[in-house]
């Protein structure tokens, strides 16, 4: 099951891909102009639909006592991909195992051995599971990086999070910000005020780790995440939510 990722959960999912340790939820939160515990609601989301699946550490195995890292392309029958996987990843020295959509080499290996007779006995220990190793090498070097379509967008109306449906609709959702027109009026009042069209549809409101359903008077609170869809023809119908721009 796959589940859809709006901006927020994109740059978060970013910032924790690119240092985990020393990514907080205050900072967060203040890059994204929302709570720390609307940051915390998001990623106990994440994690909870499994998107986020852990925080580790990546070990240069070299520098922590000259170790060797051995990377083992093997091949096994299709139906026993998960469960030859399994067996695998319980031996001790065997660090990352992935399954691949192949016919062949459809299981890489990936172990550590203080040298390289350990990678031998590794080696021989996978073939004694049935797996055939096609080919093994040595890693020399691993570079990792976030994944850069997740950063953050430069051009989203208004600094809000955009997402985009199939049919074309535009969904956005917007924090609302201290000074903000529309803050402390409900909605229906909003719309009386002309801050929000009829045809304006506030599908949800997120506030600090609770998601509302609104109704015509649900009121408009500092720090609110609201998810709309805007009447296509109005000119920026996401200004109610940010302050009057004043002169200096």
């Amino acid at each position: 099951m796959t589940h859809e990722l709006d901006e927020t959960d994109r740059r978060i999912l970013h910032a924790l891909m690119e240092d985990a340790r020393h990514t907080s939820a205050t900072e967060l939160a203040d890059e994204l102009g929302v709570s720390d515990a609307t940051i915390h609601n998001r990623i106990d989301r994440l994690e909870s639909e499994g998107i986020i699946r852990g925080y580790r550490a990546m070990i240069n195995f070299e520098r922590a006592g000259g170790y060797l890292i051995g990377i083992y392309m093997c091949t096994v029958p299709a139906a026993d991909r998960e469960r030859l996987a399994i067996a695998a990843r319980a031996i001790p020295e065997v660090i990352n195992v992935r399954v691949l959509m192949a016919g062949k080499r459809d299981l890489q290996v990936v172990a550590v051995g203080e040298q390289t007779e350990d990678l031998q006995i590794i080696a021989r220990e996978l073939s004694a599971l049935d797996i055939t190793i096609e080919d093994e090498e040595l890693v020399q070097t691993e570079l990792w990086s976030p994944y850069e379509l997740f950063e953050p967008e430069s051009d989203s109306l208004d600094g809000a999070n955009t997402i985009s449906l199939a049919n074309g609709t535009d969904i956005f959702e917007v924090p609302v910000e201290e000074g903000a027109p529309i803050v402390g009026h409900s909605i229906d009042e909003a719309r009386e005020q002309e801050y929000l069209s009829p045809e304006t549809n506030i599908l949800l409101i997120e506030r600090e780790t609770k998601t509302l359903d609104p109704d015509g008077e649900t009121v408009i609170q500092v720090g609110d995440i609201v998810t709309l869809v805007p009447h296509a023809d109005r000119q920026n119908p996401l200004d109610p939510f940010s302050p009057i721009a004043t002169a200096d």
